[in-house]
């Protein structure tokens, strides 16, 4: 039974298998060999194909350097035309700034001219009234040009108190945070100033047209005829009822 185990004819066949063993490769008989030769061979064969390598790397690198070459000459040719692209674009913006100049100042001699036109006329047509008119209009436009010209000096007065010099080029920190506080109440008070005139200048402009009403309304309530001043509290309800 033992000898017809699958298991143990295998095994017996693995054991009687005769293993392989290497020998050297015969000489022919009569031949002698010259191992010289073949390594000069095998030398020649290793140079031939380091040489193909050197030059195959070379002929790479010449490559890389030429497109090198061709990327940079771009690159100069790129920034060449974009700096003329923009020299062309700065002389058109040039040329566009002077042709506004240029039609500005025709404006504004064409403006000065039809105004010396219709003033020449004007007093062409005033001259032909009679020499009592004219000298009546230069009494009066010399007195409108006085009076221009003593706002013009009050205003620069005021202007002149107004615009004082800092001069805090020395100051501290301390002093610095002190002269910003009295900037900003000086600041302040002009705000107010502003306002207060801006109030009045509404209450000067409206008091006219209401104090019809507030006349008509002050006798409607029994207060008598609105004097000018200020309404009281029940005319104030009377009014706006």
């Amino acid at each position: 039974h033992a000898l017809l185990n699958p298991c143990f004819i295998l095994f017996r066949s693995t054991e009687e298998k005769p293993k392989y063993k290497p020998s050297a490769p015969k000489i022919p008989d009569g031949e002698k060999v010259d191992f010289d030769d073949i390594q000069k061979k095998r030398q020649n064969k290793d140079l031939i194909e380091l040489q193909a390598l050197i030059d195959a790397h070379f002929e790479h690198r010449k490559k890389e350097e030429e497109e090198l070459i061709a990327l940079k000459e771009r690159i100069e040719k790129r920034r060449s035309e974009r700096a003329e692209q923009q020299r062309i674009r700065a002389d058109k913006e040039k040329e566009r700034q002077t042709r506004r100049e240029e039609e500005r100042l025709r404006r504004e001699e064409a403006d000065a001219k039809r105004k010396a036109d219709d003033e020449a006329k004007k007093k062409s047509v005033l001259s032909g009234m009679g020499s009592n008119y004219s000298s009546y209009l230069q009494k009066a436009d010399q007195k409108r040009g006085g009076k221009k010209q003593t706002e013009r000096e009050k205003k620069k007065k005021i202007l002149a108190e107004r615009r004082k010099p800092l001069n805090i080029d020395h100051l501290n920190e301390d002093k610095l945070r002190e002269k910003a506080k009295e900037l900003w109440e000086v600041m302040h008070t002009l705000e107010s100033e502003k306002f207060d005139h801006i109030e009045k200048l509404k209450r000067q402009k409206y008091e006219p047209a209401l104090r019809p009403r507030c006349s008509v309304s002050a006798r409607r309530c029994g207060r008598g005829a609105f004097s000018g001043k200020e309404l009281n509290t029940s005319q104030k309800k009377c009014f706006w009822e």
